[in-house]
Formats: C-alpha cells, sequence, structure tokens
C-alpha cells in the first residue's frame, strides 16, 4: 500500500471554507484535489526523497498547536514571531515511502494567529512517558495515540544536539544512558563525536529511515530508541505492552496508524479562521 503523506497536504496547504469536515469535502467543487497533490508530491520526492518525513513532522507540529489550520506555515512579521520560527520547529521543510493509507477528513479553515511561544507546547525529544502522556491527553489524545503516532519516527533522522547528552556524562551514576544498547551507544559516539562540528551530524530515526514500517518499535525494544522520548515508551508499563506489541505485528501499526492521524487531525477545529491567499501571511 502507498503511505498516503500527500494527503497530508490537504490539511495543511489548501484553503478551505468551512468547519464540516468531511472525506468527500471536495467531491463537487475540486473532484481532483487528491490526484492534484499526490503528483506535486511525488514529483518532489524524485528531487528529495526526505519530503514524506518532513510533512509527516510538519503536519504533527501544525496539528498539536491550535489543531490543523496551516498557522505553521504563517511567516513572522515585525511585531509576532511565527510558530515555524519556534526554535524547536528550525528543522521543519515541506514518495511513495510504503505503509498504510487512509481517508483525510477535510473542510478546515486557515488560522490567522501563529505565536512562537505556544511551541513550547510540543511534546520534546528529552520528554518521560508521563509527560509526553501529558502532552497528548491536553489535546485529548490517548495513551494508544501516543504510542501509535510516535512510530511516526519511522521516518527521517534526529541531529546530535536532541540526543548527544545520552552518550557522555549523562548521569553521576552513568556516563553513558543505561537505557542505551551499548553497541548503539558506540556507532552513535562515532556519529557525534565530542568535538563535532557539523551541525548537521545526525542519525536516522530507525535503521529503515525513509521506509514505512515497524522497525521504530524493534529497536525500542532492543534499547535502541535514538530520542529518549523513544526509549522512555518501553520502560513505563502504561506503554511498554503497546510497544511490544507493535514491534511485533507490522500490520497492527498499519492499522492503527490511520486511524491516530485523523484523530490528531481533529484536533481543536475551530469555524474561526479564513481562506487565506497566501499560504504564509494572513489576509
Amino acid at each position: 500500500m502507498i503511505f498516503s503523506l500527500l494527503v497530508l497536504l490537504i490539511l495543511i496547504r489548501i484553503s478551505l471554507s468551512g468547519a464540516v469536515l468531511d472525506a468527500n469535502y471536495y467531491q463537487k467543487t475540486c473532484p481532483q484535489v487528491e490526484d492534484i497533490i499526490y503528483t506535486t508530491v511525488r514529483n518532489a520526492t524524485t528531487h528529495d526523497v526526505k519530503v514524506s518525513a518532513r510533512i509527516l513532522r510538519m503536519f504533527f507540529h501544525d496539528c498539536f498547536i491550535r489543531g490543523c489550520d496551516a498557522s505553521v506555515l504563517l511567516d513572522s512579521t515585525p511585531n509576532n514571531k511565527a510558530e515555524k520560527d519556534g526554535h524547536i520547529n528550525f528543522s521543519l521543510a515541506a514518495f511513495e515511502s510504503g505503509g498504510p493509507s487512509w481517508s483525510v477528513l477535510k473542510g478546515r479553515k486557515d488560522g490567522r494567529i501563529s505565536r512562537a511561544e505556544e511551541t513550547k507546547s510540543l511534546p520534546l525529544s528529552h520528554d518521560n512517558t508521563s509527560q509526553l502522556i501529558h502532552s497528548f491527553s491536553q489535546k485529548g489524545l490517548s495513551v494508544k495515540d501516543l504510542v501509535t503516532l510516535s512510530g511516526g519516527h519511522t521516518l527521517g533522522r534526529s541531529r546530535c544536539t536532541e540526543f548527544a547528552y545520552r552518550l557522555r556524562n549523562f548521569s553521576s551514576a552513568h556516563d553513558t544512558d543505561p537505557t542505551l544498547d551499548p553497541e548503539f551507544a558506540a556507532e552513535l559516539k562515532e556519529v557525534c563525536p565530542i568535538d563535532n562540528k557539523d551541525p548537521n551530524a545526525g542519525a536516522n530515526l530507525d535503521k529503515s529511515g525513509l521506509g514505512f514500517d515497524n522497525d521504530y518499535y524493534k529497536r525500542i525494544v532492543r534499547g535502541r530508541g535514538l530520542l529518549v522520548s523513544d526509549q522512555t515508551l518501553l520502560g513505563d508499563h502504561r506503554t511498554r505492552w503497546r510497544v511490544e506489541a507493535l514491534a511485533r505485528y507490522q500490520r497492527l501499526f498499519f492499522r492503527d496508524f490511520g486511524p491516530a492521524m485523523v484523530r490528531l487531525g481533529n484536533v481543536g477545529v475551530d469555524e474561526s479562521g479564513e481562506v487565506r491567499l497566501d499560504c504564509r501571511v494572513v489576509n
């Protein structure tokens, strides 16, 4: 099956004229909208294979703040620092990766508010399970959603700055994070040396990197979760059983990922907004 990341652009890039969500929202006014976006995104990936991972991350970051209202696309102004310029969003950018597909509900308006300070509500790479559960619950998302959506880390990579602290001087008792597989830690130390001067140095979030599969969970079970927010899911009884289940059954992951994405897309749907003429500025 084709992992339909392209449909995320329907939520992010197209200005909408209603607040009632419907998978067939454009059936009469623009029935070919998904085909058009599919072709556009597919062509983009012929030039950059990382497009799918970037779209997925942008979708999450947009929806987690004020809902999926494309506020993450707005530029900063002299009087306002926008979401895209929040520190956690510096690496955001906008195919066939394999994986599940699902119907995307359409009908959102574009937001008029975008504030960098609100990016502080996004889950962080060093958050523990309790912090992650709290962040997701604030958006009406369950523990199951947390573990399932974390599987989006099957795509993409992370820079050394997000995980290097796990490799050296981790605590007074452990030089290296004890939850890290020692062999994996040694590999990461080579990628991120003490005197690293490359700001782009980093590692894939899972071994496959650009393929959508359940390898992310398999690596967590083996102590190879790259980020603390990944590996912590194995150490908490509220999430461990599901990590282990998804590591064993890829079909289960594919079955649950689409519905979890729909729930994420439904966060904060609001009738206020506009049909934005330029995705980077309010009308």
